[in-house]
């Protein structure tokens, strides 16, 4: 096939050259058998070099048709346009005013018919499912909706789908015009006896600007009462003196549309605290004293007694944490000691070591715009990492490509830093994220190791990605997600990073990279301690104002959780799960060798949590219901049961998810506290009543597909937008080979009627050309 462009929009080109070759031999027969001596009856010279250069033109016409001319032309062909109006009729639009029947009138004023589909009523809100349905290709979708899902597909999978069809999802913007305020709390659902609880009463709404009272009451009586206005808190600390299980009620008088949303249900369990044994300085044999955790302190791996047995304890669902100074860790023959491998660090370390790292950094046609951006991105990691490290580079778009193999960063750092400036988006469409895992994957071979997501990620399918990477996870490959673009969708990188054990940075978070793999010439330089793993049970919460001068010197083990850091980037709290138990490591101290600052508020918090998390379920031995969550009205709510034998109770159904333990399911069917199998829950009002306004999905939605936000009464823009939608740009392709047929026939046709007709007019064969 051979092409060429003549003007712009239009190529011209034949499908074969092979007849080209036929043309010759052709005219050669042809000329034999034209010229050669036919005796007495043989045509004038004249009639002769005619009858040739006619059918040379038929010969060549024919050669022409075979080589399959062709033509691409790009047009712009007009479709039918069509505006799908997708309307919301569940109870929290219940604050808007109701502009359907205007908006689709003012639509069809301008000519361009409007399809009608309902995509949520009563408590139900599939907005998700209802725009995925209506989707057509190249077409324009507009949502009449607040874009609070509570069941079906996700806003962001129903905005991947139209990105596929090339559909725009428009919204039209109302403005509440009646009040509603929801309450709700959320706290603990296991304390310790004896020891203060937190609980956060929250009021949101709209159109609720004036304060309502609110009261708290723990067990019917009340211990809060407070004036409140939508889109404040307070909060409430409850020390419980009792076992078993309280119950904690946040309501408010409010002169407003829902009432059902007015109070919220909250269940406490109460239980005995933990066996925690102290270690410090001096003799402690750990046999016999061993309770749900055990926190050693500054204290030499000779002095720790028995260390079997608090292996034995921490692999049977024990805790241990592990706090530094100058006698621990590398100071203290820990890295000689049974105990270096409970312990979440590695001793006597640096910050950083060597780790295989791939930088997967998409190329795809969608990221054209940003490709600098993330090529800037990506040099700026490269600079981050340890000379140590070795480091590979794959770019991917909708296919995989190895740019530059794993060698040590030492060596070849501006080698690697010169392949990345050098990359090109790809000219294939399609983003295929999941192809470039498995291309990183492929690269690192047998080695375990680290994939740093540079993305955007946007794809048409996001759940293969998210198979995979929890493909990876399982294989010991952590995939660290940055968000390389100016607009990033941010719930699909953090949930593939999450599913294989890594973390999502923003792109103006990529500097605590430092703290995962820097080196000491590349050390991470912060304000005081700062979080690695934002999100955890450890940090979640936690406000972090200490400056601990000092640290020992560890440094993370593959596999466990980095939860904290120095300012230097030296790890300060480790964590991770050993058998069934856990154990942490916090190894930052003050120059006196105490936790200095981390004892204060409210730096405080990631102590108490990190013993927490040590201890982990303080009831784990207990049996019968040993949990049930707070439910919903008509939603699933689940219960675990631990026993020898399965339970039964009426509307509830159970299923073995470990030895001795059993889940069961049930759905409330009334707001309120209930009780099943001796165990009391808190069942509240449907999730349609708790959230109003606009999402901010909804938004996310309308950006990722290109779509617009308008006004009521913008029903001629509407339909602008759909005629707009409707008017593609096609490359045409059109074949020319019956022209060149059509045009011998005509020739063919045209010789033998004027011989015919010389003959006619009394000439003989002889002089008219060959019989």
């Amino acid at each position: 096939m051979v092409s060429y462009g003549l003007a712009e929009g239009l190529t011209v080109g034949v499908e074969h050259l092979w007849p080209l070759a036929v043309l010759p031999v052709a005219a050669l027969l042809l000329a034999y058998l034209v010229f050669r001596d036919g005796g007495d009856r043989s045509a004038s010279a004249r009639s002769r070099r005619l009858l040739f250069l006619s059918r040379l033109v038929i010969v060549i016409l024919l050669v022409v048709a075979a080589m399959g001319p062709y033509t691409v032309q790009t047009r712009e062909t007009p479709g039918e346009p069509r505006v799908t109006l997708l309307t919301d009729e569940s109870e929290s639009m219940g604050v808007y005013p109701n502009v359907t029947a205007d908006l689709v009138a003012d639509v069809e004023a301008e000519g361009v018919p409007v399809t009608r589909a309902t995509v949520g009523s009563g408590t139900d809100s599939r907005v998700g499912d209802g725009i995925v349905a209506n989707l057509r290709e190249n077409g324009t979708v507009v949502v009449l909706s607040d874009g609070q899902v509570t069941t079906g597909r996700s806003l962001q999978t129903a905005a991947e789908a139209a990105a596929s069809l090339n559909t725009t999802v428009s919204t039209v913007d109302t403005s509440p015009d009646r009040t509603e305020r929801v309450v709700s709390l959320s706290g603990p659902s296991t304390v310790t006896i004896g020891l203060s609880s937190e609980f956060v009463v929250s009021l949101s709404g709209v159109e609720a600007e004036d304060p309502v009272p609110v009261t708290v009451s723990v067990d019917g009586e009340t211990v809060r009462e407070e004036n409140l206005a939508a889109g404040n808190r307070i909060r409430v600390n409850q020390t419980f003196e009792e076992r078993g299980t309280h119950r904690v009620t946040a309501t408010i008088e409010s002169d407003d549309i829902y009432g059902r949303n007015d109070v919220f249900y909250h269940t406490v369990r109460v239980v005995e605290k933990p066996d925690v044994l102290y270690v410090a300085q001096g003799e402690y044999p750990l046999r016999g004293y061993l309770g749900s955790a055990v926190v050693v302190q500054d204290i030499p791996a000779d002095r720790l007694g028995n260390v079997s047995t608090l292996q034995e304890h921490v692999i049977s669902g024990g805790g241990l944490v592990s706090v530094g100074g100058d006698n621990a860790y590398e100071s203290g023959g820990y890295g000689q000691s049974p105990i270096a491998s409970l312990l979440p660090v590695r001793v006597g370390e640096a910050t950083g070591g060597a780790t295989n790292i791939v930088l997967l950094v998409d190329i795809s046609g969608s990221t054209r715009e940003d490709l600098d951006v993330q090529k800037g991105i990506a040099l700026d990691i490269l600079d981050q990492l340890g000379d140590a490290n070795r480091v590979g580079l794959v770019a991917f778009g909708s296919d995989a490509y190895r740019v530059a193999e794993i060698q040590e960063l030492g060596g070849s750092r501006e080698e690697m830093a010169d392949r990345i400036r050098r990359l090109q988006p790809e000219d294939k469409p399609g983003t295929d994220i999941a192809n470039g895992l498995l291309g990183a994957d492929e690269m690192l071979g047998d080695r375990r190791g680290t994939i740093i997501l540079l993305s955007d990620g946007f794809v048409a399918n996001s759940e293969r990605p998210v198979v995979v990477a929890n493909q990876l996870g399982r294989e010991g490959r952590r995939i660290i997600g940055v968000g390389a673009a100016q607009r990033v969708n941010v719930p699909v990188m953090r949930r593939i990073a999450e599913e294989s054990g890594g973390s999502y940075f923003n792109a103006d978070e990529r500097s605590r990279l430092r703290l995962l793999f820097g080196s000491a010439s590349r050390q991470f330089q912060g304000d005081g301690l700062t979080i690695v793993t934002p999100g955890t049970f450890i940090t979640s919460g936690v406000e972090l104002t200490a400056n601990s001068r000092r640290a020992n010197e560890v440094a993370v083990k593959s596999g466990a959780d980095y939860q904290v850091a120095t300012a230097d980037g030296t790890p300060a709290i480790a964590s991770w799960r050993f058998g069934l138990g856990r154990a942490v490591s916090i190894t930052a101290y003050a120059n006196d060798g105490t936790l200095g600052g981390l004892l204060e508020e409210p730096d405080s918090l990631v102590v108490t949590k990190s013993v927490n998390f040590a201890i982990g379920d303080p009831a784990r031995e207990s049996t019968g219901v040993i949990r049930v969550s707070d439910a919903r009205v008509g939603e699933p709510a689940t219960l675990t049961y631990r026993g020898a034998e399965r339970p039964t109770a009426p509307e509830v159904s159970f299923r073995q998810v470990a030895e001795r333990t059993y889940e069961g399911e049930f759905t409330p069917g009334s707001a309120g506290y209930g009780e099943v199998l001796n165990a009391t829950y808190a069942a509240n009002y449907p999730s349609e009543y708790g959230r109003f306004g606009t999402s901010r999905e909804l938004n996310a939605l309308v950006r990722a597909t290109g779509g617009q936000s308008f006004e009521t009464d913008d029903g001629e823009a509407i339909a602008r937008l759909a005629q707009e939608r409707s008017t593609e740009i096609r490359s045409v392709r059109e074949s020319w080979d019956w022209v060149a047929l059509l045009l011998a026939l005509l020739a063919f046709a045209l010789e033998v009627g004027f011989r015919r007709l010389q003959v006619y007019r009394g000439r003989t064969t002889l002089e008219s050309g060959l019989t």
